[in-house]
């Protein structure tokens, strides 16, 4: 199962980490994984290369777990938090298909 955990502090969200394959299908074939992955993907580019907003992010392939962390502030506040904002709503609806595969949760 892949968990998506969005951390959020004083109605920011401050950053998220995704973990794990969904198993939904074999490597390379797993469309679960295939659109989380994108998601990250996507929200990470935008969130540091259009917006410039330097956050943390850190690649652990042991574990296939993303973490993304923000700076205190960004220029982007309200875009950066829109992209963070849209991703979880995105990543719910991906849960609410597929259930068994997927977990999203706000910490």
């Amino acid at each position: 199962m892949t968990k998506c955990e969005f951390s959020t502090e004083n109605d920011r969200i401050t950053g998220f980490s995704v973990s794990g394959h969904s198993g939904y299908a074999e490597e390379g074939s797993d469309i679960v994984c295939a659109a989380v992955s994108a998601a990250v993907a996507m929200a990470e580019a935008i969130i540091n290369d259009v917006c410039g907003a330097k956050a943390k992010v850190r690649v652990k392939d042991a574990d296939a777990r993303v973490t993304l962390t923000l700076p205190a502030s960004c220029d982007e506040e309200d875009t950066v938090q829109a992209v963070l904002a849209g991703m979880m709503v995105y990543l719910c609806g991906l849960r609410d298909e597929y259930p068994d595969y997927i977990e999203v949760m706000e910490v």
